[in-house]
């Protein structure tokens, strides 16, 4: 693991920063408010524990009117949506409260680990576009990783808010268990309006760990392809078939960056003001990319590089660099243990999605698809707000 203490906050922009290059590219912006780093939970994976993320900062180091100004300078005429994270952003209520008052034309997301839910207000409620309730799979494997008895608390939480969410709700399983099963994530898509799983960035896939996760991959395109009426809300298969039928999306939606947007609109707030664009690489002082406080900020410094070997794979037209932490630590920083237990495999099983999903014919099934099902699967608005790619 790269260990590095968090870099102290700094009241001033950093010398050399004016550029002729836009921080924000595009039209869009997603302003990710870690609004702690502390959480009732103690997930077993949780990537925020990196260089000793996760806990170290529980109190807010800028406020409403500072957050304003930095709005007002830098986020003018863009189309914002905020993202409430941390730790576990609802154990700082207040400032969500105070956020969504500030700002009512923004719109709204919560990740959760869903244990809270059932205390936030219904207005809140009301206004958020999407819920994203992070679950591990059935009851077994989620209890093993956040504590027993937290897979039947969320499960109650969920079915008690689902009337007064405005928006969607989305179960987010980081998929680290090898003996996840078909039948839990089918289970968590029936409960859910949609299911987004992200292949854990972990030494999870040794031995015959990644056959086993291509049989449960195998099973789910299946059943996503068998129903010509109905879209199986499984969002990984939806962005690839999405991106398949219509490459051009991957490259408009995101400038042709990568779609989980660190490179060009995502903007993570660390609770004392640090701006970082990716979440899982907080712990590394030369990611910073601006500050609330000193009201700055500077183009995302973790772009493509020559160093990645992405354009001459043969998914790259769909998966446009699924990962940028992933290939940054196994390609740019040269940790070859990391690429070669994290990221070969993920790729690997990203290869084999496609080559799955080809197998079924998308051009053929999607042209039996309703029209409104076909809306869904290429507009859904929860892609937004996910990595789109697992």
């Amino acid at each position: 693991m790269h260990t590095i203490t968090p870099l102290a906050p700094s009241r001033t922009a950093p010398a050399g920063l004016l550029s002729a290059v836009s921080p924000i590219v595009g039209g869009r912006v997603e302003l990710q408010l870690l609004t702690t780093l502390k959480c009732n939970l103690k997930c077993t994976y949780c990537s925020l524990g990196v260089g000793e993320v996760l806990g170290s900062q529980t109190e807010m180091k800028y406020d409403i009117e500072q957050l304003a100004a930095f709005v007002d300078r830098h986020l003018a005429e863009k189309e914002v949506y905020v993202t409430f994270y941390g730790g576990e952003p609802t154990l700082n209520k207040g400032l969500m409260l105070e956020v969504m008052q500030r700002f009512p034309q923004f719109r709204y997301q919560l990740q959760t680990n869903g244990t809270l839910l059932d205390k936030l207000p219904d207005w809140v409620l009301a206004r958020l576009s999407n819920v994203l309730v992070s679950i591990d799979g059935g009851e077994e494997i989620t209890d093993a990783y956040r504590g027993r008895g937290i897979w039947s608390s969320v499960m109650r939480n969920v079915e008690s808010i689902r009337g007064r969410v405005g928006g969607t709700l989305t179960a987010r399983v980081t998929w680290g268990n090898p003996a996840t099963s078909f039948e839990e994530l089918d289970g968590l898509a029936a409960s859910f309006d949609y299911l987004y799983w992200q292949f854990v960035a972990d030494e999870m896939y040794a031995d015959d760990s990644v056959a086993r996760r291509k049989a449960v991959l195998e099973r789910l395109i299946a059943k996503f392809f068998a129903s010509g009426d109905v879209l199986y809300p499984l969002l990984p298969l939806m962005g690839i078939v999405r991106n398949k039928l219509l490459p051009n999306r991957a490259v408009e939606l995101y400038a042709g960056q990568t779609q989980c947007r660190v490179s060009t609109h995502l903007l993570n707030v660390m609770p004392n003001g640090q701006i970082f664009p990716c979440p899982d690489m907080m712990y590394v002082p030369e990611m910073q990319m601006g500050e609330i406080q000193g009201n700055w900020l500077q183009p995302s410094p973790l772009q493509p590089h020559a160093d990645m070997p992405c354009a001459d794979c043969e998914a790259f037209a769909w998966c446009r660099r699924n990962c940028m932490k992933n290939l940054h630590l196994g390609y740019v920083k040269k940790d070859e243990r990391y690429r070669r237990n994290v990221v070969e495999p993920i790729c690997d099983l990203l290869r084999f999605m496609g080559r799955e999903i080809d197998r079924h014919d998308p051009q053929a099934w999607f042209a039996r698809l309703p029209l409104p099902e076909r809306r869904r699967l290429l507009d859904a608005e929860v892609y937004e707000y996910v990595e789109v790619m697992p």
